[in-house]
């Protein structure tokens, strides 16, 4: 199957959903790429888990400061107005419900926006929770952004995760290479698809049932 949008396209197809004066958490790996299509005319705060709020771009090459650096140890650079401070006081802004958005990668998402992103379960996997279960329980909305399949060809989107769950029907939107889908009570319903991909090809490739959607908006 080719109808697949990119890791970049998802990246910016997020961005397009994070508003004006948002603060945002950017999860590690896949989401920080979002940083790089959020709209320069708008201001958004993005906030790191170690102790970084209103973090810029990436540095130069050669411009990097060894102290600065975001939750995966990736060096960033600080906008003018930006702040760092204790760990401490970074988690009480995740768990006081100071974020607007948080952005997560996930092994799992079930039909109820149960999340789990932080251990497979593999006997020689390592557990990482790091701050995943206080943003997915604190940011007043979790977007997800993931592959819809694994390496194996299995579906990432299910009806009950069988992994640990880092947070129960916290997820409001999965972005993924194949479709847009928005949690709600009814089930998970598309929003919108890659282009040329058919909601048929989608469902079959989706470990639970689909809402088809309402009108066609297959754009990125």
């Amino acid at each position: 199957m080719t109808n697949r949008y990119s890791r970049d396209q998802i990246a910016a197809r997020v961005a397009q959903d994070i508003p004006e004066g948002a603060y945002v958490n950017l999860g590690i790996g896949l989401p920080t790429k979002v940083a790089n299509y959020l709209p320069a005319e708008r201001e958004v705060f993005l906030h790191s888990e170690n102790g970084l709020l209103g973090m810029g771009p990436a540095p130069a090459p050669g411009e990097e400061d060894e102290d600065l650096i975001n939750a995966g140890k990736q060096p960033v650079t600080l906008l003018t107005g930006g702040a760092y401070f204790h760990h401490g006081d970074s988690f009480a802004m995740m768990r006081g419900g100071h974020l607007d958005v948080c952005v997560l990668g996930a092994f799992q998402v079930s039909e109820h926006g149960d999340l789990a992103n932080w251990h497979t379960g593999a006997p020689d996997a390592i557990p990482a929770v790091g701050g995943a279960m206080d943003l997915a329980i604190g940011a007043k909305q979790v977007f997800v952004m993931m592959d819809h399949l694994t390496k194996t060809g299995e579906s990432k989107i299910v009806d009950k995760c069988t992994y640990p769950l880092t947070g129960v029907a916290c997820v409001n939107r999965i972005y993924t290479d194949m479709a847009v889908l928005d949690v709600t009570p009814g089930g998970l319903a598309v929003r919108e698809m890659a282009p040329g991909l058919t909601f048929d090809e989608l469902q079959a490739a989706t470990g639970t049932k689909l809402l088809p959607p309402a009108t066609a908006n297959n754009r990125i």
